[in-house]
């Protein structure tokens, strides 16, 4: 097969109830699109029946849909390292397979790739999170903004866009868990690369339930603004 255009990676833990729809709403929104692409699903070691849901999907799409496994969970940023280490396109989009990203977004995401090297997409004031969620959000930006010098509208999206030449160099940094979004923003913008936001909706979730812990993985938010200051400056 010809090397696609994009890569879109897609971790999957116990994601049964949504991630189908996903995967259509990806490969409907690229191909009428006009794009040249592939959809990376990578089952994180689900307990439920994900892997039979992506390997019927593969039989339906075998075109566009790859789908690799972990034999057991080792975290969103592992499953995401497997998939960016899998990927062929030279551009990579990054997004949750829990229905609460519109894959329709992806292409104002895309349109800014080049000049920028990573495009986030930012979640916009009126997101119906949780209120200490977006309280912390609301932190870290600002903690992250300061530490940096930029204006960071979005440290923790999971729906992000970049070049796969750049990203591949951070790989080794990327932690197991769900800190490799804030990672990667760090990452990126210490290291010299051009970084842009787009604003998005995202949509609370319907079914299923959040694998973040809110104190477990807020502290190693922290953690990994400190470390990646500490790493470049």
């Amino acid at each position: 097969m010809n090397k696609p255009e994009i890569s879109v990676v897609l971790p999957v833990y116990n994601e049964a109830e949504a991630v189908e729809e996903v995967v259509q709403q990806v490969i409907e929104t690229l191909s009428t699109a006009g794009k040249s692409f592939e959809v990376l699903a990578i089952n994180d070691g689900s307990q439920d029946c994900s892997e039979e849901k992506l390997l019927k999907l593969q039989r339906e799409y075998p075109q566009w849909l790859r789908v690799a496994a972990h034999v057991h969970n080792k975290g969103n940023g592992a499953a995401l390292r497997t998939g960016i280490r899998l990927a062929r396109g030279e551009i990579v989009v990054c997004m949750d397979s829990d229905g609460q990203h519109r894959a329709a977004e992806m292409l104002n995401l895309l349109a800014k790739i080049p000049p920028y090297d990573m495009v986030v997409g930012a979640r916009t004031s009126d997101y119906a999170g949780k209120w200490y969620r977006n309280l912390g959000n609301h932190f870290y930006n600002w903690f992250a903004s300061w530490l940096t010098q930029y204006p960071i509208l979005d440290l923790t999206s999971g729906f992000r866009a970049m070049r796969r030449e750049a990203v591949l160099h951070f790989l080794p940094l990327f932690p197991a868990g769900f800190s490799s979004p804030t990672t990667l923003t760090m990452a990126f913008l210490k290291a010299g690369y051009s970084v842009a936001y787009v604003p998005i909706q995202v949509y609370p979730r319907t079914l299923g339930k959040s694998k973040i812990n809110v104190l477990k993985d807020g502290r190693k938010f922290v953690l990994i603004i400190l470390r990646m200051i500490m790493l470049y400056d």
